[in-house]
């Protein structure tokens, strides 16, 4: 445990200014996809499809943020791994505004956030019992969350919301590469390892 504090200390407080970038990055994605909103003259089932694919990542922001939240109440956090967590959560939290801004822009209702309840059930909080085990969840989350934003890149009809897909891959990537070095984790060797 002691290494992984040392590891999350050393990250967070050498990494403050990359993370604060990120987040200043993710909040101007948010008026990029707002124009790619106002662009968006179509009708029908390409503003439909890119919508529906909004709100898929929608519904992965809004887990992520509750994951963070149920990590950073668990108690089993010390207070450098506490912040790097609160951070990585900011950032989601950008995510999703930037997200849900989009949809209504585009005429389309944005997905509402589960209950906690189902978030405990489907994160299997119950398993969770040391702070290894909340980081190892986080890093699950990030990869799934990096692998989804890349795989529908191909799938939005109005190719800037398609950029704005890949700069969210990027930070979901920052974060699971976080978490992986805090963890301990050796990083991938092989190259092309997301999105696959």
């Amino acid at each position: 445990m002691s290494e992984l504090v040392r590891l999350a200390s050393r990250r967070t407080a050498l990494g403050r200014g990359v993370l604060s970038l990120g987040a200043l990055a993710v909040l101007s994605a948010e008026p990029v996809m707002a124009a790619a909103a106002r662009r968006s003259g179509r009708q029908g089932q390409a503003r439909a499809g890119d919508i529906d694919i909004l709100n898929v990542a929608l519904g992965l922001e809004h887990e992520a943020i509750e994951a963070y939240q149920i990590g950073a109440e668990s108690g089993l956090l010390t207070p450098p791994v506490l912040a790097l967590a609160v951070d990585f959560q900011s950032h989601h939290k950008a995510h999703r505004d930037a997200l849900a801004s989009t949809i209504a822009q585009l005429g389309g209702r944005a997905v509402a956030a589960k209950s906690r309840a189902d978030y405990v059930a489907g994160l299997e909080v119950a398993k969770i019992s040391t702070a290894i085990d909340v980081l190892r969840l986080a890093a699950r989350l990030e990869k799934g969350a990096a692998n989804a934003y890349l795989g529908v890149i191909p799938s939005f009809t109005d190719r800037s919301l398609a950029h704005v897909s890949a700069r969210l891959a990027a930070d979901e990537t920052m974060h699971w590469t976080a978490l992986a070095r805090a963890l301990g984790d050796d990083l991938p060797i092989a190259a092309l390892t997301f999105g696959a």
